[in-house]
């Protein structure tokens, strides 16, 4: 199936690498004019599209800003892809998880994409556009050293579903996808690999047995991207207000 997002106008938080990073290839390659947002705009990024901003969302005035350049450079936003999040930071338990931990987790994961969200809703409303927001599966995986992060992504998953049941009647199509481990920075880290006393190279191997991933291997940013341009093309009109995991399997029952 091909996708055509010829005269698109898209915008893509957390831009640089990685899932946001793939995005912005996937959407472009469609076809789309795509604005990749990031507080790092790497060599990569600019390749990727001839649009793109330093900013940083967890800034008051970042999504204002990053939405004011989108509208001055496209006349208006058809695409949103809230991607921004992380900060997962491995706590020992829930007593071991301070005050700023917890805000930082919510500031990075929920407000970057409420805020975004918030700036683009009149342009999107009035094109009829999609909001896709990046969240995890751990927001329905219980780990103790991940309860901030975990909470955060829960309660991003639910905005999206208020944002739908709001906005969905007024052509606005919001859903969620939650990717289990993907190949990204939080996995490929040297420092995590010498860590668990591997190279990067091993630990990256290591992540499907670590994680319990059926397929056996580590999931490809570009595997969210391909979901982020189908849930974006309007090609699925009645996909609205939904979560879709992409997780190889990892919050599968378990077998006894």
């Amino acid at each position: 199936m091909r996708f055509d997002l010829t005269g698109k106008k898209a915008v893509v938080t957390g831009a640089g690498s990685g899932i946001g990073l793939a995005c912005v290839r996937a959407l472009a390659a469609a076809g789309a004019d795509v604005l990749g947002g990031s507080r790092t705009v790497s060599p990569e990024l600019r390749e990727a599209t001839a649009h793109t901003l330093t900013v940083d969302l967890t800034d008051e005035d970042g999504a204002r800003t990053l939405i004011k350049h989108a509208l001055a450079a496209f006349g208006g936003v058809d695409i949103l892809v809230n991607n921004v999040g992380g900060g997962v930071k491995l706590a020992a338990g829930f007593l071991d998880t301070d005050d700023d931990t917890w805000r930082q987790a919510f500031e990075l994961n929920v407000l970057t994409a409420v805020r975004t969200t918030r700036e683009a809703l009149p342009s999107l409303v009035e094109r009829r556009g999609a909001i896709v927001n990046i969240g995890s599966v751990n927001a329905t995986l219980a780990d103790p050293r991940l309860g901030h992060y975990s909470a955060a992504k829960a309660a991003l998953a639910s905005v999206g579903k208020a944002l739908s049941a709001e906005f969905t009647p007024k052509g606005v199509r919001v859903n969620t996808i939650s990717p289990g481990p993907v190949r990204t920075r939080v996995w490929t880290n040297p420092e995590t690999a010498r860590s668990a006393g591997l190279t990067p190279e091993e630990f990256v191997e290591a992540v499907p047995r670590m994680t319990g991933l059926a397929t056996g291997h580590i999931i490809e940013p570009e595997e969210v991207a391909t979901l982020v341009v189908l849930l974006a093309s309007g090609r699925v009109p009645s996909v609205a207000g939904a979560d879709y995991p992409i997780d190889a399997g990892m919050s599968r029952p378990a077998i006894r």
